[in-house]
Order: C-alpha cells, then structure tokens, then sequence
C-alpha cells in the first residue's frame, strides 16, 4: 500500500497529470480565441468533425443505433477519453525528455491546424486560435513539469524501515499542485467565457426569430380529420420541431447570416443563377406536409417525422438555369462541406422538391437547416436533404460522387416501406384483456393501402387505418387485441399504393436502408 501511495504521488503520475493540465489549456484558450472566429475553427470540433469524414458505414450505422440522435454526445466523450489518455502520455514524455514532448505537443497541434484548414468554408486565418492554444498549452507544460524534474533528484524514504520521508522542497510538490489547481481552474473559466462571448456575438437566433415569413401561393392541403390513430401513445401525427430527429454531419451548427446567403446553381446547365434569399422570400412559395426519414433508421425505429414545410419549389429554379441533355444528377452541397446525390428528374417532376426556408409554421430551426435546406419526397436524407444548403452542380451520376456515396452507399436512395408497432413498447407489461395496439406506416410517394398485425403465429389480420393526408406523408393505424396472459410477439407489415407488401427479408441500414418486419415481444399479466 504504501509503495502504491509513494507511486501515486511520484513524479510520473504528476506529470500524467500536467498533460492533462496543458490539454485543458490548449482546448480552452482556443475556445476563447475562437469566439472571434467560425466555430469550426475551435480544434475539438474540427477533430470531430475529421473523424466523422473518416468513420466507416458500419461504425456510423452502430453510433446511431446504438446511441440514436446521442450519436454526437457519445462522439465527444470518445474524444475526451482519447485526448485525456493521450495527454497523459505527453506529459510522462515530457517529464522523461522534454523534447521528445514537445516533439508530441507540436505533432498534436499540427494535426489539429490541418483539421481546422481542410473543413469547408474555413480561412487559414481561422487557424490561430488552435495555434495560440498549442503554444499556450507548450508553456504551461514546461512550468508545472520544472518542478518534477527537482522532485526526481529528491529520494525517497525506504519503504521497509518506518523511516520517515525526507522533507522536500516546498516550491515541488505543493507547488505543483497549487499551480495545476490554478492553471485548470483558469482554463475552465477560459473555456466558459469562450462560450459565453461567441453566443453573445452571434445574432443569428435573433434574426431567426425576428423572421417574418410570406404567405405561401399554394397553402399546404387542409389535414383531415382521422389522421391520427386511435391507439394512444402513438406519436403526433406532425412531429414538432423539437422532436423532430436530427442526423447530420456537422458537430457544430452553422450559423447562416440569411442576409450573406447565397445559392449558386451551375454545372451542366445553359445558364448559371445565383439566389439571396430575399430572392425566397420574394418567390411564389408553395407549403406541404411532408415525411422525411433517416437511412439509418433500423426497423421499428424513430428517425422519421413530419412537419409542414413552406418553400420554393427546386423544378422552377431548375426551369430557370435549364439543365443540359445528359444531366442526370444535382449534387447539393452545403456550407460545412456535406453532399448529396439526387435523381435530377425526381427534382423536376410533381412531388414539390423545395428550397425549405420554414418548419411548422416558423423559420427553419438552426440545426434543421436555417435558413434554406433542402426537402425532398421519397428519398433518404442522405441523398436529398442537404441542410444549410449553398450550392447545387447539376451533373452526372457517372462523373460525381456525393458525400455517403464515396463511402460506400447508394446514389439513390427511394425510401422503402416501412412500419413499426409503437405501442405497446417492446418487452413492456401490459394487464390481460381488451387492448390497443397502434403505430405509424410509410412509403413515401406510393402512401400506405394496408397495414397487417400478426400476434405470435396466427393469421395476420388487418389494422385499422387513419385517414391518409397525401401519399408524402406517413399513415397510422390501430389494432383491436383481446390479451391473454403470457408472452406474446406482435409483429407489423405493410402494403403500399403499388400493391407490394412490406419485405420480411432483414437488411442493414448499407448500403440504401433497413428492411424486414418488426416484432415486438410484450408479456401479459
């Protein structure tokens, strides 16, 4: 124990603890420089972001089922594992030879220059506050790590003969700690203001909410009555904007000045345009209820809402630049470097393609896209849905590549059909006797004709259907059970508008989105 004790405060283990010390300084004094800069310039999220470039389908596909719409939150604590341990080891490095530390210190800060340069829409200039932070970070090293360099010469008492420890120099130990102490509690609060003065600077949640959106030409379709189920606890027929689910590759929000907003159209087109957004605002816009859905929704899974979007339709910007003969693809591009690949005919034809400038009835969310993105009908977002959207290349399949499609997925991506049982839960307790069951159904474009539950091995049996609104929009049903005690399995499928019926063959959301039938296990008391 007391060999465990000597070790613990031994010089090694504080030096460990002045890496951690001079980490927390770089990170912070960045996050306080970078206030004055665009928030990809602070080194976390520009690291987090480089490892979200280089993240393999299967392990994005895991993050998400795994952690959901967390998928971000767990991102960040992988990192601050990561940056902890290697702090660690750079300050034993730099305790042991010092300049085979800052050898390690100057590797680490120039890897995070490179990730700040390399995101899009960054300057180089935007590299100083990882820059003042890494030089920062070297000089608080070197002061806490002088003093363990006097404390090495120093011995110990032998463990073995109760003496007592030679009395060290007060300006070592307890100087040590009184100056880590007082460095982290200053990076801390270097940190906090950092925060605090870059959310004071920006402005644009006000903007935002001092928005006064136009009224559309062509008003979304009056909601029928029905639309909802009749079981409860199923979830609102339109989705809030609050709960509405968020993927996306950007681990810090953009914040657009609509104001310096600007869409350029280009590419295989007779005539370039560029659209403001007071160009959008001025526009015939169009409102409609549409669903959306996430390709790494597992089955039974929630990455699928509606909301009813207000914008303008992408076919009549598409009139306007008149595509060429060949085009066969828009490759959208938005502000923080992200792609996606969409059929340029599906953007052209009658399901109302939209530049979205809002969301339920106010201006678009920051994180769900502010101030345009785009909504598509039918497809997966990772092929249509490009938030902060700033530039559309109309193209060729065959000559470019979006930002999934490099990574393995499809070009394409039509939405499958799809339905899942939300209540009851899986593996809940629910009493014997008359109950419901309900949930929600999609196919975007082709809408929802049947909805079939089968309770263990029975005859599958037809559900109850909502009212459908439109076949862009998902449908919900609800199923009758008279529950008998014990376990019992309910599973769920649907048919769409074309007649094909749900598949029961499982797939992984890779490479163009899950398929087969939920089933949920209940026991009955």
């Amino acid at each position: 124990m007391i060999k465990l004790l000597n070790w613990l405060k031994g010089p090694p283990t504080l030096a460990a603890l002045a890496g951690v010390v001079a980490a927390a300084v770089v990170l912070s004094v960045a996050e306080l420089i970078g206030a004055f800069f665009t928030a990809r310039a602070t080194p976390v999220i520009a690291l987090g972001s480089t490892f979200i470039d280089f993240t393999p389908p299967w392990m994005k596909d895991f993050a998400i089922a795994t952690f959901g719409t967390n998928d971000k939150a767990a991102l960040f604590v992988g990192m601050g594992l990561t940056i902890f341990l290697l702090a660690c080891v750079l300050g034993v490095v730099a305790y042991r030879r010092w300049v085979l530390g800052v050898a390690g210190v100057l590797l680490m800060g120039s890897m995070m220059v490179a990730s700040v340069v390399t995101r899009a829409s960054v300057r180089p200039l935007d590299a100083i506050p990882t820059l003042a932070g890494t030089v920062a970070g070297l000089v608080v090293l070197r002061l806490l790590v002088a003093p363990l360099w006097r404390l090495k010469a120093w011995p110990d008492a032998p463990a073995d003969t109760g003496a007592k420890e030679p009395e060290r120099p007060a300006s070592s130990r307890r100087g040590f700690f009184a100056a880590a102490g007082i460095t982290a509690a200053a990076a801390g609060v270097a940190a906090v203001g950092g925060r605090l003065l870059g959310a004071a600077r920006s402005n644009i949640n006000q903007a935002r909410g001092a928005l006064q959106l136009p009224a559309p030409v062509k008003a979304a379709a009056a909601v029928p009555a029905g639309v909802q189920s009749a079981a409860p606890g199923v979830t609102p027929w339109v989705t809030p904007n609050s709960d509405f689910y968020r993927i996306d590759t950007a681990l810090s929000v953009p914040e657009i000045n609509a104001d310096d907003w600007e869409l350029r159209v280009h590419g295989l087109v007779e005539e370039e345009i560029r659209l403001t957004f007071q160009d959008l605002l001025d526009a015939d816009l169009i409102e409609s209820h549409i669903t959306l859905t996430c390709v790494s929704n597992p089955v039974g899974g929630n990455l699928a809402g509606n909301a009813t979007w207000l914008g303008l339709p992408i076919r009549e910007v598409l009139r306007r630049a008149r595509p060429k003969d060949g085009a066969d693809m828009v490759l959208s591009t938005s502000v923080d470097g992200f792609s996606a690949s969409t059929p340029l005919e599906v953007l052209q034809d009658d399901r109302d393609a939209i530049l979205a400038i809002g969301m339920n009835g106010e201006a678009l969310p920051l994180e769900h896209g502010y101030p345009v993105r785009m909504v598509v009908p039918g497809l997966y977002g990772f092929v249509s849905a490009t938030k902060w959207v700033v530039d559309l290349e109309v193209t060729r399949f065959q000559d470019s590549k979006a930002y999934w499609t490099q990574r393995g997925w499809s070009e394409r991506g039509p939405i499958k059909t799809m339905a899942r049982v939300e209540v009851p839960k899986s593996f809940a307790k629910v009493p014997a006797g008359r109950m419901a069951i309900g949930g929600t159904a999609w196919a975007q474009t082709r809408g929802i004709t049947k909805v079939e539950v089968q309770i263990d091995n029975t005859d599958w049996a037809e559900a109850t259907l909502s009212t459908e609104a439109s076949l862009v929009t998902w449908r919900q049903w609800s199923f009758e059970w008279d529950a008998t005690p014990g376990p019992h399995y309910i599973k769920v499928r649907a048919t769409d508008g074309t007649g094909e019926v749900q598949t029961d063959q499982r797939a992984d959301p890779v490479p163009d989105g899950a398929s087969g039938w939920q089933s949920v296990m209940v026991t009955v008391e």
